[in-house]
């Protein structure tokens, strides 16, 4: 499956058994909203499933804001929801230039589930294509999900302090540049970014409308910004809490570059460190 597809192709599997969607709207500053938004008005048949709630594990004294979430846990909702691994097509839409799409699309693919794509332009997309929207809750249903996880897709604070003078490898900040150059922090208790990081903001790898860059720019984006990435160094890629950078993994990956690995406590994980 390929892991963007546009509103006239989900227009035309709206009725398809073998394709699940989900809506993952969300706000940070107002946690219900997104959950709301869904009850209000939706893509039709489409499930939900919330940041803080069914994607994250309670916040925590490290790891803080959005710990991954338990794969037993999540795996039941998803069954919930007629998943079974590896076969069914799931569409993961948000209204937020892929933050919170992008983070289900990482998890599920971290889980071992490849059959996952986001939806290019969310939720405004569709709307503005004049596509069909419905306030219906779609029934549970029975799937079969055992996740596979693959561990090698995370670090923790100890891989990502030991490859901080390995030229070989690359640790990629995808906050905004204010927050990365420390000059505003509005979530975190410390400033700042992990030293030797640099700064490839999130939302660089779509357009204003919530569009993406087409793989061809986003292997520009890589391989000749500033600064320019090696093509096989290993990229670890952080963010506040581990959320918004998997818009850059999926950069990378429609990049057809290296698998990159999550930080997933990311900057609200190790600064809680510098706090002691």
């Amino acid at each position: 499956m390929e892991s963007v597809i546009s509103s006239d192709w989900l227009l035309n599997y709206l009725d398809d058994p073998n394709v699940v969607i989900i809506d993952c709207r969300f706000d940070l500053s107002r946690p219900s909203w997104g959950r709301q938004q869904y009850e209000a008005s939706h893509i039709p048949g489409a499930f939900y499933l919330d940041l803080n709630q069914d994607l994250s594990s309670p916040v925590q004294k490290h790891g803080r804001r959005h710990p991954l979430p338990h794969p037993e846990t999540l795996a039941q909702k998803l069954e919930n929801m007629g998943i079974h691994f590896s076969q069914t097509r799931v569409v993961a839409y948000d209204d937020s230039r892929f933050a919170f799409a992008a983070r289900l699309w990482w998890l599920m693919r971290y889980f071992g589930h490849d059959q996952v794509a986001v939806l290019d332009g969310g939720w405004r997309a569709w709307k503005m294509a004049g596509y069909p929207v419905s306030s219906a809750i779609p029934s549970s249903k029975t799937g079969n999900f055992p996740p596979q996880l693959r561990n090698d897709w995370v670090v923790d604070i100890e891989e990502v302090k030991a490859r901080q003078e390995d030229r070989n490898a690359v640790i990629i900040d995808s906050r905004d540049a204010d927050r990365y150059r420390g000059e505003r922090e509005p979530i975190d208790p410390v400033a700042g970014h992990i030293p030797g990081a640099v700064n490839f903001p999130w939302k660089t790898a779509s357009d204003e409308q919530g569009n993406l860059y087409s793989p061809a720019q986003q292997r520009q984006r890589w391989l000749n910004g500033d600064p320019a990435i090696g093509e096989n160094q290993e990229k670890i890629v952080y963010c506040g809490s581990g959320v918004t950078a998997c818009v850059n993994l999926l950069s990378l990956h429609l990049a057809q570059l290296p698998q990159g690995k999550l930080y997933a406590g990311s900057w609200s994980d190790w600064c809680s460190y510098l706090e002691q």
